[in-house]
């Protein structure tokens, strides 16, 4: 871990020669020797790193070269605020250079530089000779990473053996039709035994998704926010609408507890509380689910057999065994020896006998079985496989102390994993101690995080492999090792959208960053009769990230003390029920990362944010107007621009002008048509651009054409003013080779002068993947074709939302060749008629129909859809039967129904043994969940009417 804090200081004196150099004048020769005496000091940790371990003598000294290495970045950064400052007055400073022939601050670096130079050498004197190991990873990982940018399938891994047992007898205790409330079935065993894999594996079967109406699952740990678990399940009920969900969220909680038992009182249902510590948490969560039809049930995964025999005395717990010295060696084999390892030598007896004793300590947990075959997958050689027997059995692996004596054996294979890790990516790691337990984790934003923060090089970025692109390839690295989860995929299917971490692995890695004083996570407690007050007290000695994590909803921050080193701030909770006072980063001037929220009707951004000049990543979200102030433009180095407001948002010109920029967000909450967007009417200054979101464009924009010449575009969102510029506008865009995915928001007025929309152009975007189209589609009648005939053959993802056609698009979209998912929303479609013809949409696997209100009629032909895996509809009104062909869509897993007419809900409800009359078109799906009543925050929908309180 010290050689990356080394190597980030090496990339800031890099940075500090590069920009800066004409201030740097006389102590350039300084700063240059300390960059070579860092680079030195890398080279002995490149082998120190994995000696320090099992050798104390390097534990100081690695200690001390860490904290120079933090010594130097401070210098470096605070040179650099001085710098900014001498910029703006340059020219007073030119007058007076007779004066001041070397200005002070200069003279303060130069001594400061060599302080820890000398300090370096010094401790370089008592070290043995700089070697590079052998056996190491290092750069050399760096450099396959631009070697080997790969496109990932993530499946789900069958990765735990013999689970068929188990999972039979779990399904039978759910599946016996008890009658009585809150009846539980738990599975209990300690922490990485698998009782997560095996509760998913039975709520994911097909007979348990056909004998409940509707089925639910939400994360406990042992920090459990209740509020936080009802609304999982209320929303996994419901599956509302956005606006829908805003209402429910601001519901207090008896309202809220309320909502989920009328929302459960007339299903079967089965709701997972996965990983739940105490039974005082069940305590609270309990008057929230009531008895329900015959049959209810509420799974428990937990660690402790006592909390589940006090939530159900009745059903005896199933204790989840270990797996067998051979299910282990089964399982070590399958992923130590992957299929591409076809040589017999890797299955020699001289494997299998270092093997079969590792695994053995493994105590029959899948966790460390899989943690350490994916650590031997990596070892080529016996000799490879040796070492990482020696150090299992012998090694003195130092913070092992500061976990779970129970998990010896565990935590001792999960620390050797850290150990192995090439240095680059242990900071990536460690970085994901400052989310919660069990927080499910955006791979866009932990990438955007990484690189304000300095873990990935610019270096390592080009014109081919952007930065992101490298970050992904960490992301990669990382769930391989098996120290990542993923969680969900995007909506290709091909890479990760959101991942997340063991309990375990979390504590390892939070107590290896408070170790490394890397990062620190602070949970404070609310401060008595303060409303919701908590104090947080900040001292010098803290390390330079610090993660909040506060306990309570509506949480107002003091912060108190100081800390002039503070890299990054970390306010771990929903923001918008946080509350912050920016003042308060007067003396946090090296700020690298900062996420904020105020909720307020207008909120005037102090200029006191331009003081931040080392900021990388600024994330602000506000309730009403926020209004940016012309300081943003100081911030110089930022990356990443992100701003919500649920009203207008005004930001100066001065963004145009950030050379650094790469993503630039903007989002209201404005409906269509009202979105007033960020003018963009000139270039940008940087050439680094990969997100754009969402951009109010004119005829300006046309004008000044090298404003769309932007290499690096993968992301954009274009509001446009006027129809009439839509088809110039696109056929600049037609070189913008990279894009991937695009939103484009029009016009919604129907008036008769309104021009008729060209998308010719868009058949030419060969590249692009997602498209967005929100706003009025008007159809020529003059024309033949319809009005989507030219969305390009390549997209995956499409939208469409208040285009208020009357002309059939399926006939057009069911030929598109990659569609996967395809929403139609709030009026997108305002036809009588939808048919879906037979071998139409071969690739589709969600359909979302929304607000379809003319709909009366939809047929599906057989052969039709063969892929489709969901199907969401809701508010369309008029919609009396379900398709006929929906019977024929045997993939089909599951069907919600939001808000349909009664008529509709009733043909396919099963009440007692009498199945409805159109039951047989929906047997085979899986889950079915029904909301025909939605009650929340002064409305509700019943039987296809909508109603106001």
């Amino acid at each position: 871990m010290a050689e990356a804090i080394v190597s980030l200081a090496v990339e800031r004196i890099l940075d500090l020669l590069i920009h800066e150099a004409v201030f740097l004048k006389d102590v350039k020769d300084q700063v240059e020797s300390l960059n070579a005496e860092l680079k030195r000091m890398q080279c002995f940790l490149k082998d120190a790193d994995r000696k320090l371990e099992q050798d104390a003598r390097f534990q100081n000294r690695v200690s001390e070269i860490r904290d120079l290495a933090y010594d130097a970045e401070d210098v470096i950064d605070s040179f650099i605020l001085k710098a900014a400052h001498q910029r703006g007055f340059h020219r007073i400073i030119k007058r007076f250079t007779s004066i001041f022939t070397k200005p002070c601050h200069l003279q303060k670096i130069g001594v400061q530089v060599k302080a820890i130079q000398t300090k370096l050498q010094n401790i370089s004197k008592n070290l043995p000779a700089y070697e590079i190991s052998g056996d190491g990873e290092g750069s050399s990982s760096i450099i396959k990473v631009q070697q080997r940018l790969r496109t990932y399938s993530h499946v789900e891994e069958e990765d735990v053996v013999s689970l068929e047992v188990s999972t039979k007898d779990v399904m039978t205790m759910l599946m016996t039709e008890e009658d009585r409330p809150n009846a539980v079935v738990s599975i209990v065993g300690m922490g990485g035994i698998g009782k997560t894999t095996l509760a998913r594996k039975v709520y994911n079967h097909v007979e348990v998704r056909h004998h409940f109406d509707c089925l639910a699952w939400v994360y406990i740990s042992q920090q459990c926010k209740p509020r936080e678990v009802v609304l999982s399940v209320l929303m996994e009920v419901l599956s509302p609408s956005k606006d829908e969900r805003e209402l429910i969220q601001n519901q207090d909680e008896n309202k809220l507890w309320k909502s989920l038992f009328d929302a459960l009182k007339e299903k079967r249902y089965l709701v997972v509380l996965d990983d739940i510590w105490r039974s005082e948490d069940w305590d609270i969560l309990k008057p929230a689910f009531p008895r329900g039809r015959k049959g209810s049930k509420i799974l428990f995964t937990t660690r402790n057999r006592n909390v589940a025999l006090h939530a159900d005395p009745c059903n005896t717990p199933m204790e989840h065994s270990p797996l067998t010295d051979d299910e282990s060696w089964i399982l070590l084999s399958s992923k130590a020896f992957p299929l591409n390892k076809t040589d017999s030598h890797f299955r020699s007896e001289e494997f299998e006998k270092l093997g079969r004793e590792m695994v053995k300590k493994c105590g029959g947990l899948p966790l460390a079985i899989i943690v350490l075959g994916s650590l031997l997958a990596r070892k080529q050689s016996l000799d490879d496989w040796e070492t990482v027997h020696r150090n299992f059995f012998h090694g003195h692996l130092k913070g092992l102390q500061q976990l779970d004596h129970r998990y010896g054996a565990v935590n001792r294979i999960l620390v050797l994993s850290y150990n192995d890790l090439p240095y680059h990516l242990k900071p990536c790691f460690l970085y994901l101690a400052h989310y919660p337990e069990g927080w499910e984790i955006s791979k866009k934003e932990l990438i955007r995080l990484w690189i304000a923060e300095g873990f990935i090089s610019p270096l390592l970025g080009s014109e081919e492999i952007l930065m992101e692109d490298v970050g992904e390839q960490f992301l990669e690295e990382l769930i391989d090792r098996s120290l990542v989860q993923v969680w969900r995929q995007d909506s290709i299917g091909t890479k990760v959208k959101t991942c997340g971490i063991h309990d375990l692995l979390r504590n390892l890695c939070v107590g290896k960053a408070e170790e490394e004083n890397f990062l620190k996570v602070i949970q404070p407690s609310l401060i008595e009769n303060s409303e919701n007050s908590v104090d947080v007290t900040l001292v010098t000695s803290m390390p330079r990230r610090l993660a909040i994590h506060p306990g309570e909803r509506y949480v107002h921050f003091h912060l108190k003390g100081e800390h002039p080193q503070l890299r990054s701030l970390l306010l771990i909770q929903e923001e918008l029920l946080i509350k912050f006072h920016i003042s308060n980063f007067k003396n946090f001037k090296l700020l690298r990362v900062l996420k904020l929220a105020w909720m307020v009707t207008k909120w005037h951004v102090p200029g006191e944010i331009g003081n931040l000049r080392h900021l990388r990543y600024l994330r602000l979200k506000c309730g009403g107007e926020m209004i940016l102030p012309g300081a943003i433009g100081k911030l110089k180095n930022l990356h990443t621009l992100y701003f919500r407001s649920f009203s207008r948002i005004v930001v100066p010109n001065v963004v145009f002008k950030l050379e650094r920029l790469r993503q630039f967000v903007i989002k209201g909450d404005g409906y269509p048509g009202t979105k007033s967007g960020f003018p963009w009417w000139q270039s940008f200054s940087s050439k680094n651009i990969e997100t754009l979101k969402h951009m109010s464009v004119d005829k300006k924009l046309i004008e000044n054409n090298e404003a769309l010449r932007l290499s690096h575009i993968q992301c954009l969102g274009i509001i446009f003013k006027s129809s009439e510029d839509v088809k110039s506008i696109l056929l600049l865009m037609i070189k913008l080779d990279r894009l991937r995915s695009l939103s484009m928001d029009l016009p919604v007025e129907k008036s008769s002068s309104f021009s008729y929309l060209d998308l010719e152009p868009l058949f030419q975007f060969g590249h692009l993947s997602k498209l967005k189209l929100v706003g009025h589609l008007k159809e020529d009648p003059h024309q033949s074709y319809h009005v989507l005939k030219f969305l390009p053959q390549s997209i995956v993802k499409l939208t469409l939302q208040c285009s208020t056609m009357t002309q059939d698009p399926m006939e057009v979209l069911e030929n598109l060749p990659c569609l996967t998912i395809l929403n139609l929303l709030s009026f997108a479609y305002e036809g009588r008629k939808l048919i879906c013809s037979a071998n139409g949409f071969r690739q589709l696997e969600s359909f979302g129909l929304n607000k379809a209100t003319n709909l009366e009629e939809w047929e599906i032909q057989e052969g039709a859809m063969p892929r489709l895996r969901n199907l969401s509809l809701s508010l369309n009104f008029k919609l009396e039967r379900l398709p006929e062909g929906l019977r024929y869509i045997t993939t089909l897993q599951k069907l919600i129904l939001r808000a349909m007419p009664s008529s509709l809900t009733k043909r396919i409800e099963v009440i007692g043994e009498k199945e409805g009359e159109d039951f047989y078109k929906v047997r085979h799906i899986p889950s079915i969940q029904i909301s025909e009543m939605i009650t929340c925050g002064g409305y509700f929908y019943i039987n296809s009417e909508i109603t106001y309180l």
